[in-house]
């Protein structure tokens, strides 16, 4: 079964193609990385899958639902984390794990909050307002969000940036646990080395279009994932 499915997606802003035609699929149970340099068109296709902005042409599937029309439901059941970390200012950090978690209706709040709060240490910054935290503390608050509800997808965009080595250190064992348990992942990351450990699927985005896909294992045989990437995203890479 296919959690997303992607045929020939296409957004266009103005003269800008941000979407060029992509197609992939990303199988139940599977870690996929979507790769590129900025501007490829990660994040556009992140918000495409999760319903924030519809795309100009193509399908595109998340757990069987049409992208468009179903936004808030493919956000009620998966887990984002975004690519830039952004807490309500006015909110705590406890009160925005809250208020997450009664928007999602889930059960044993305090227990799943107090969980996140310990996994990344914010005990001692749950009382502080999200505005006067540290990115880094802003990230750690962001992934917990994400994780609260315990989703079997997860969209994750450069969810490592502003963690210091220990926290991604962390981070990736307990993504590695979820790959594990057979949860779907779908991660935009440039640590490369970090995502190389993780992934089992992947493809590189260049100016919009899919320029390499396939098994880590087979893609990164002979070269690591940080060679593929600067070959495939190279002015005379093939196209």
């Amino acid at each position: 079964m296919a959690a997303i499915e992607v045929r020939d997606l296409r957004k266009k802003y103005s003269t800008v193609n941000a979407l060029d035609g992509v197609t992939f699929e990303v199988k139940d149970g599977t870690f996929f990385g979507c790769f590129g340099p900025n501007g490829a068109g990660k994040s556009t296709l992140l918000k495409v899958l999760t319903g924030q902005i519809e795309p100009t042409e193509g399908e595109a599937r998340v757990l069987g639902l049409d992208v468009r029309g179903n936004g808030v439901r493919i956000r009620e059941a998966v887990g984002i984390v975004p690519e830039v970390e952004s807490p309500p200012s006015y909110l705590t950090a406890y009160e925005f794990l809250y208020f997450v978690a009664e928007v999602r209706k889930i059960g044993n709040i305090e227990d799943r909050i107090e969980r996140w709060l310990r996994f990344f240490d914010l005990e001692a910054t749950k009382g502080t307002l999200c505005k006067d935290l540290s990115k880094g503390t802003r990230q750690k608050v962001m992934l917990s969000a994400a994780f609260i509800h315990e989703p079997r997808l997860l969209f994750l965009d450069e969810p490592f940036v502003n963690l210091d080595p220990i926290y991604q250190h962390k981070l990736r064992e307990y993504l590695i646990g979820l790959r594990e348990e057979g949860r779907t992942v779908f991660l935009c990351s440039h640590i490369l080395d970090i995502a190389q450990k993780l992934c089992q699927e992947m493809m590189i985005l260049n100016h919009g279009r899919v320029v390499a896909a396939g098994s880590v294992a087979e893609l990164t045989r002979k070269e690591d994932l940080e060679s593929l990437f600067l070959r495939m995203v190279s002015d005379d890479a093939p196209a």
